[in-house]
C-alpha cells in the first residue's frame, strides 16, 4: 500500500509529494512498530508512470518479496521526490565549502552558493522524520532508520547520515556519482564519518555509461572506510556490478541487497 501526501509543506524547502509505502501487514497488525527507509528521487521507487524513463525501482514488490521470504523485517518505506532543484539539494554542502573549489568541477553551472543540501537535510530530519513518526507506528531510533538513493542520491545519503548521525543509523549509496566535485566528497567524508560501532554503509557501482567512471573513486573511498575502523560484511559493503549501467533497470535487479543488509532479521 502506497499513501501520497500531496506536496508536502515545508518552511525550509520546496513543497513536494511524498510517498510513503506500508508493509502488507501494516493495518492488521496495530501493535507493530517499523523500521524505515527514507529513499530519494521519490517518483522512481514505485510507479513507472511517474519514474525517469518508464521503469521504477519496484520497491513495493522487492520489499513484499523479501518480507514473506523472511529475509527482511517488514519496514515502511518513505520516497522523497526530487524537485526542480534537484542537483542543488543532493550535492553535499560542507564539502564544497570544506574543498573551497569554484567553479564546482563536473558540475557545469553549479556554483557554491547555489547548493542547499543542508537546508535539504534539516527538512528531512527536523520536519518530515517527525510528521512519519507522528503519522504511522515508526521505530524511530537511529538504529532503525536508513537513508538511500541512487547517483547524487547516494551522495547525499552518505552525507545525511555523518550530518545527522543520531538520526539515521544506515546509508544505502547506490551508484554513488563520486565525480561531481572530483571526489571532494570522499575528502570531506575523511574526516566526517560516523562511528563504525553504531553505523552502517552500502556502496555499490556498475561498469557502464556513467557508471564506468565510478570504480577509482569508489576504491578511494573504500580505503577511506577501512580507515575509519569500518569492516566490510559487518557494517559496511562495497560491491561491483559489472555490465550494469547507470538506470533504475539497473538498480531494481540489486536493491535487494542494500535492504536485505540493512533490514536483516
Amino acid at each position: 500500500m502506497v499513501k501520497r501526501h500531496d506536496n508536502f509543506r515545508s518552511r525550509i524547502v520546496d513543497s513536494r509529494h511524498v510517498d510513503v509505502w506500508l508493509p502488507p501487514a501494516y493495518e492488521e497488525q496495530q501493535s507493530v512498530r517499523y523500521p524505515v527507509v527514507y529513499m530519494h528521487d521519490g517518483q522512481n521507487l514505485f510507479d513507472p508512470q511517474t519514474s525517469y524513463g518508464g521503469v521504477d525501482w519496484g520497491i513495493d514488490e522487492t520489499m513484499t518479496r523479501l518480507i514473506a521470504e523472511k529475509k527482511i523485517r517488514p519496514a515502511i518505506v518513505v520516497g522523497i521526490w526530487n524537485t526542480p532543484k534537484r542537483t542543488a539539494e543532493y550535492m553535499p554542502q560542507k564539502a564544497v565549502t570544506f574543498s573551497n573549489t569554484e567553479p564546482i568541477k563536473n558540475m557545469p553551472g553549479m556554483s557554491q552558493d547555489q547548493i542547499i543540501s543542508d537546508n535539504y537535510l534539516k527538512f528531512l530530519a527536523l520536519e518530515l522524520k517527525p510528521f512519519i513518526d507522528k503519522t504511522y507506528r515508526t521505530q524511530p531510533e537511529a538504529a532503525h532508520t536508513f537513508i538511500m538513493g541512487s547517483s547524487m542520491g547516494g551522495l547525499i545519503s552518505a552525507y545525511a547520515m555523518s550530518e545527522y548521525p543520531n538520526v539515521f543509523g544506515g546509508a544505502g549509496c547506490v551508484s554513488t556519482h563520486w565525480p561531481a566535485g572530483d571526489g571532494i566528497v570522499i575528502e570531506y567524508l575523511k574526516t566526517h564519518l560516523p562511528d563504525a560501532k553504531t553505523h552502517k554503509f552500502y556502496f555499490d557501482y556498475g561498469t557502464a555509461t556513467l557508471d564506468a567512471g565510478y570504480e577509482p573513486y569508489q576504491l578511494k573511498m573504500d580505503e577511506v572506510m577501512r580507515n575509519a575502523g569500518y569492516r566490510e560484511g559487518k557494517n559496511w559493503m562495497s560491491r561491483k556490478f559489472a555490465g550494469e549501467d547507470h538506470s533504475e533497470t539497473s538498480w531494481r535487479k540489486r536493491v535487494d541487497i542494500p535492504l536485505a543488509f540493512f533490514l536483516h532479521p
